[in-house]
């Protein structure tokens, strides 16, 4: 299959959808009884019981901030804080840290990240020479990507970052057939070379990550002879999801379960709203179980024009930590959430911060189809009673909110 990386990608969704669901009690039995940390956070949970998507739902969603948090109290016995299957020793090949620290394993599986995938949609192919401009250093970045290269059969070359005069020699030398790395790196390369008449056009693609890569940089690049793609991946998770030539979204790894769900809280929402993106990953080196990535994105409807069957996000949207602090308190998008669902009649909703500094005004606005007498006088009080602050009600037509993520919006003015 020369357009496919397996035949996992071009599987019926049906028949995907039930390997995953039978994959997923004998990893939540594997995060039990494997991870210190999953045993108290699934107490009680039955592993044989979660064989739906609304089982899984019903569990509660470790956020980063939270594993971070359990990784410090715990770091003087265990310094993954519970949360890995592995230690050190010949399967645990190394040990990263993402920024606050966060300690992460890397276990011995090839292509422990799941990197390949992305990389064979992006063009790479065996024999290939990829130049990887991603961080070696402390950072799991750089393996990420090299993991995935070596199971697709490429050579890499571990350009890391900066230096970028002595990556231009190599790339005029060596003659990749593709670049690894971010997007801006990637231009600084291209202006450099052109800066200094250094000869890359070997280099006929690349799959970048790590930042927006937005289409005028897409096309920017393309116009210098570099196609590029783009891949969502996370140093916790490996890769999520990955872009095909098509450029509809992004395809979902066949490795991980992921949802959609409303910021602040773990309930899924319908497809095609814009919510946090919650990950289950199969690793059972590290099984983290409905991983709140903090990431915005939506689920797009229909299956990719390149045949691959698997389900679509359309890319990075934003952030999903939208925690504000109104009259020198904060409130979060679970309070909001808490306040809508006291009440039925509510839809979607949204939390507007408004004013000048030290006089904020809150307004929670809420679609409402039918409008039901003292229902306003109601959502006020359950306002007062989770936040302890004050704030209007206004209802609006159902549709009518945009379909952003935002939970939370500040509209202040800080001049």
């Amino acid at each position: 299959m020369t357009d496919h990386y397996d035949a996992l990608e071009v599987r019926n969704p049906a028949e995907r959808e039930r390997d995953l669901l039978a994959a997923l009690p004998r990893q939540i039995l594997q995060a039990k009884t494997a991870t210190t940390a999953f045993a108290t956070i699934l107490d009680g949970v039955e592993p044989t019981a979660v064989t739906s998507r609304e089982a899984l739902a019903s569990l509660s969603v470790t956020r980063k901030s939270e594993l971070l948090a359990l990784q410090q109290q715990r770091r003087a016995s265990d310094p993954f804080g519970g949360f890995s299957a592995l230690r050190f020793g010949p399967r645990m090949r190394r040990v990263f840290a993402s920024p606050g620290t966060l300690y992460e394993p890397e276990g011995e599986a090839a292509d422990y990240w799941r990197t390949a995938r992305a990389l064979h949609a992006a063009g790479f192919r065996p024999g290939e020479l990829a130049h990887n401009s991603f961080s070696y250093h402390m950072t799991p970045a750089g393996s990420i990507m090299e993991c995935g290269a070596h199971a697709l059969g490429c050579t890499v070359f571990a350009g890391g970052t900066g230096q970028t005069e002595q990556q231009l020699d190599a790339i005029a030398e060596l003659r990749p057939a593709g670049y690894i790395g971010t997007p801006s790196f990637l231009k600084i390369l291209i202006e450099k070379a052109a800066e200094k008449k250094v000869a890359i056009g070997s280099m006929t693609k690349a799959l970048v990550s790590g930042e927006a890569f937005p289409p005028s940089l897409r096309d920017w690049i393309a116009e210098r002879g570099v196609t590029g793609m783009q891949c969502y991946a996370t140093a916790d998770l490996g890769l999520i999801a990955y872009e095909t030539a098509a450029r509809e979204g992004l395809v979902l790894d066949e490795g991980v379960l992921v949802e959609i769900v409303r910021p602040g809280t773990g309930d899924p929402v319908p497809e095609g709203e814009v919510g946090e993106v919650v990950v289950t990953t199969l690793n059972p080196d590290y099984p983290l179980i409905r991983f709140g990535t903090g990431d915005l994105s939506a689920l797009l409807p229909g299956r990719c024009p390149t045949g691959r069957t698997n389900a679509r996000i359309r890319g990075w949207l934003g952030r999903a930590d939208q925690t504000t602090k109104v009259r020198g308190m904060f409130v979060h998008p679970g309070q909001v959430a808490e306040v809508v669902r006291r009440f039925p009649e509510a839809g979607r909703a949204r939390l507007v911060v408004e004013g000048e500094m030290a006089n904020d005004r809150m307004t929670l606005r809420i679609e409402c189809a039918a409008v039901p007498e003292g229902l306003a006088e109601r959502v006020a009080e359950a306002i007062r009673d989770v936040t302890k602050l004050r704030g209007a009600v206004e209802f609006v037509a159902p549709g009518s909110l945009p379909n952003d993520g935002k939970v939370i919006e500040d509209a202040r003015s800080y001049q």
